[in-house]
């Protein structure tokens, strides 16, 4: 799977980049089938305590497969990302087995 990851407004450590790139990974084992990963990590207005963003854009065979969480760090949004990514996989899943 490639994995892009794009931080927005700040440069990321590369601790954060490994922890990001090992969530995603992880998505692998709900499904083989995805293609690519695409992560941007954005600070939006400095004054707000929730300010950290993480979106994650997935190709996937049945069609791409996006989610968007806002939290305190990057890496409580990018499980909340992961998880509704999750959630979406298993889904369209289901849809596939139900036809």
């Amino acid at each position: 799977m490639n994995i892009q990851i794009h931080s927005i407004r700040f440069d990321a450590d590369k601790k954060l980049i490994d922890f990001v790139t090992q969530k995603v990974k992880k998505l692998s084992q709900v499904s083989n089938d995805i293609v690519s990963a695409e992560v941007f990590l954005r600070l939006d207005k400095d004054d707000e305590r929730e300010n950290k963003i993480t979106e994650i854009k997935i190709e996937y065979p049945r069609g791409p497969l996006f989610a968007r969480k806002q939290s305190k760090t990057f890496e409580e949004a990018t499980d909340l990302v992961i998880s509704a990514l999750k959630k979406q996989i298993v889904k369209q899943k289901e849809k596939m087995r139900g036809e």
